[in-house]
This record gives C-alpha cells, sequence and structure tokens, in this order.
C-alpha cells in the first residue's frame, strides 16, 4: 500500500491516474454488488423475469442520454466533476433502494436504477477519457526519452492502459456480483445498501480533497450540438459496440441466471458466485489482451481483425445451442461455452475500447468517448430488454440465437471502420 506521505510525493499526473483508478474501482464494485442484489431480492419477492428486465430499463436508458449529454460536460467543466457528481448520484441510489420495503414500488426501484445508470456512465466516460489526457505528462515525468520514441510507444502504452483498467474494472464487478450475494445473505437487502452508501461516501470525500487539478477540459468551449459524431468511423464503431453488448445481455443479464434458478435448480448464492467467478475471469482476461493480441509497430487495428473476434462469439453461441437441441448435459454446456463466451468478449472489448480511445480527438476526448458509450448504453439497453422478454416467451435457445445473430451485425459494422 502507498502512505499519504509517498502518495503526496507521486508525479501530479501519476497521482491523478491513482485516484480516478481508485474512484473507478471502488464504484464499480457497489455497482456489480447492487446489480446482483436488485436481481436475487426482486426474484425472491416474486417478480417474473421481464419484470425484473423492466427493473433496469432505467438504470439504461438514462444511461445512453448521459453518455451523450456527460461527455459534452467533461469537456466543458472538466472531468474531475463528472466523476465526482456520478459517485454522489450512486450514494444517492443506493440509499433509495435502501428504504423499507413497503415503499419499493416499481417505479420507486426504477427512479433509483435510473440515478445509478447516470452515475455508473458519468464515471467510465469520466476514467476512460482521462487516459488519453492525463498519459503524455506521465510520460513525460517517468522517462527521458525522445519525443519521437515517446509518441512511437505512446499507442503500445495506452492500449496497456486501457486494458488495465477495462480488465480491472469488471473483475472487480465480479467481485461485487459475488459481494451483492453475500450480503444478501448476510446483512439483508436494506443493510448491505447502506453499509456500500457510507463507503463510497468516505471515497468521495477524500477524491475532492486530493484530485484538484481539472482533467480532460477542452480548450474551446464546446457547443451542445456537438454531441454528435461527424466521423463515419466512430459512428460505424460505435454501431458494432452497440451489437456486441446487446449480443451479451440478451441472453447474461436476465435469461442465464434464471434459467440457472429455475431449470438447474440453483441456489440465489450459487448463481451469484459463478457469476461474479466469470465476470472476474473476464476481467483478467480484458487486462491481459495485450499480452497475447499486440500492436507492435501499428498503432491501431484493422476492422478485420476486430470483426474476426465478433464472429467468433456468433459460433460460440451458436454450438451453445447446438449442443442444448442435442440434449447434451445442460450444466456442462452451459459451463463451458460461457466461459468460452466470457474470453472471447473480453477481447472483444478490450479491442473496442482501445479502439475508441485511440481514434478519439484528444482536444474534447470526452465528446468522442462519450458518443461511443452511449452506443454501448443503448446495446445493453436493448439487450437487457430482449432478455426477459425472449426468455419468458421462448426460452433460453431464443435469446442465444438471437445473440448469434447480433454478433455477426456487429462483426459487419466493425469492418467499415
Amino acid at each position: 500500500m502507498i502512505s499519504i506521505n509517498k502518495f503526496k510525493a507521486l508525479p501530479q499526473a501519476v497521482k491523478h491516474y491513482l485516484i480516478i483508478t481508485g474512484n473507478y474501482w471502488a464504484f464499480t464494485l457497489t455497482d456489480g454488488a447492487l446489480r446482483m442484489l436488485v436481481v436475487l431480492y426482486f426474484y425472491q419477492l416474486g417478480y417474473e423475469p421481464l419484470a425484473i428486465a423492466m427493473l433496469f430499463v432505467f438504470y439504461e436508458a438514462f444511461g445512453v442520454v448521459t453518455n451523450l449529454v456527460g461527455g459534452w460536460l467533461g469537456a466543458r467543466y472538466g472531468l474531475n466533476k463528472t466523476m465526482h457528481g456520478g459517485l454522489f448520484l450512486q450514494i444517492a441510489a443506493l440509499s433509495m433502494l435502501a428504504a423499507p420495503v413497503e415503499y419499493l414500488s416499481m417505479f420507486w426501484v426504477m427512479s433509483a436504477q435510473a440515478l445509478s445508470g447516470i452515475a455508473k456512465d458519468l464515471n467510465k466516460m469520466s476514467a476512460k477519457s482521462s487516459i488519453k489526457s492525463l498519459l503524455p505528462s506521465i510520460q513525460s515525468s517517468s522517462t527521458s526519452s525522445s519525443s519521437s520514441k515517446i509518441e512511437s510507444t505512446k499507442a503500445s502504452n495506452m492500449y496497456r492502459w486501457v486494458a488495465l483498467l477495462t480488465g480491472s474494472k469488471n473483475a472487480l464487478k465480479g467481485i461485487g456480483f459475488f459481494i451483492g450475494g453475500l450480503l444478501l445473505a448476510t446483512l439483508g437487502f436494506q443493510q448491505a445498501l447502506l453499509l456500500m452508501a457510507c463507503i463510497l461516501l468516505m471515497i468521495t470525500f477524500f477524491s475532492i480533497c486530493y484530485l484538484t487539478h481539472e482533467v480532460g477540459k477542452s480548450k474551446f468551449k464546446p457547443k451542445f450540438k456537438q454531441l454528435w459524431s461527424k466521423s463515419a468511423s466512430l459512428n460505424y464503431l460505435s454501431a458494432a459496440r452497440l451489437c456486441l453488448f446487446a449480443a451479451r445481455d440478451v441472453w447474461f443479464v436476465v435469461a442465464l441466471p434464471v434459467f440457472l434458478i429455475t431449470h438447474l435448480d440453483w441456489s440465489h448464492q450459487s448463481v451469484g458466485s459463478f457469476l461474479a467467478l466469470w465476470i472476474i475471469g473476464y476481467g483478467i482476461i480484458q487486462s491481459l489482451t495485450p499480452k497475447f493480441i499486440q500492436l507492435k509497430d501499428k498503432k491501431s487495428f484493422s476492422g478485420s481483425h476486430l470483426g474476426f473476434w465478433a464472429n467468433m462469439l456468433s459460433v460460440i453461441t451458436l454450438l451453445l445451442v447446438l449442443l442444448l437441441y442435442l440434449e447434451f448435459s445442460v450444466a456442462i454446456s452451459i459451463i463451458t461455452v460461457l466461459l468460452i463466451f466470457g474470453a472471447v468478449f473480453a477481447v472483444n472489448s478490450s479491442l473496442h475500447s482501445f479502439t475508441i480511445v485511440n481514434m478519439a480527438d484528444e482536444n474534447g476526448i470526452s465528446l468522442d468517448v462519450g458518443f461511443y458509450y452511449m452506443a454501448n448504453a443503448m446495446g445493453r439497453l436493448f439487450g437487457t430488454v430482449m432478455s426477459g422478454l425472449l426468455y419468458q416467451s421462448s426460452g433460453l435457445t431464443t435469446c442465444l440465437v438471437f445473440s448469434a445473430f447480433l454478433s455477426g451485425l456487429s462483426a459487419y459494422f466493425i469492418r467499415k471502420i
């Protein structure tokens, strides 16, 4: 652990990166725990799969708007403010859901989830946009190499940093899943939420005290009409991201947990633990992607290379459909294919995350990143709703077939960047 004195002695850019990453990690733990708490608790209360999916509609829908507007706010006022705003909103959401059960109406829960969705996307957009803003300062404070050498390694360093931030976030979200299931079993729903809100409040005040330098503030005052991307490549990349995350969530968010409980007789804690381990492994692979898929002398990945990995998801998903059709051991089939799917999806996500940060305009980067993650949120919203709807009407197999179609569509768009 870094002591306070050693922390203060670090170069300013490194110190800010550590604070931003720490904020992101702390937020992610609460976000993962909250999602698992809501799914399991409201299933205990007798909610149908579609009703559970609807609880997350505002979470995803407001994330769409937040990414778009949040990118503009970050460029105009600085990423510090958007990040701290996200932390305070998450505290408010946790506090709302900690109300007595008789007050937890559908509208109240969806409203709290709306705040959490806004908070999450403000936090994520701020953290990922900050990397490109801070990277030049960190490199100049940690190396005496010539400017040409720094420029030649900038893309590779950014690739590793984005992969580390994204992967660690998902690993921690998996730990959050586990924590959510554990807290529900030990403390109960309301007490668990209050505990997380108090911890997050302390972290927020620490961040406000030490994150004093403005990060990511544009040199110009972007107008509201500049929210929309005018880059064809960014539009195609965003469309690919939308389809990619819809392909995951259409069977992962509601259909899979409910299937494991109703068809395989898994306990709520077993479901939470398994999905937590899956997310942790997924995050680790994201972090390690630069180790086995390297940029080398290139500064970016080609559309055909990215499309290959998206098509792999279609093949893997259809393989599970075939195994279920042949009635091969259901538990073994789902667990095995889900692990493979998670590994390949992690590679896709890591490559996508680097591509958007690398592609974004450095002056006002949050505008491009915000637009891109708006598409990401739209994909999650669409996937979440369809997960509940398709599973309730047709079952897991239909969700998987639709997932394969969306992965193929993602590959089509990504090849055009």
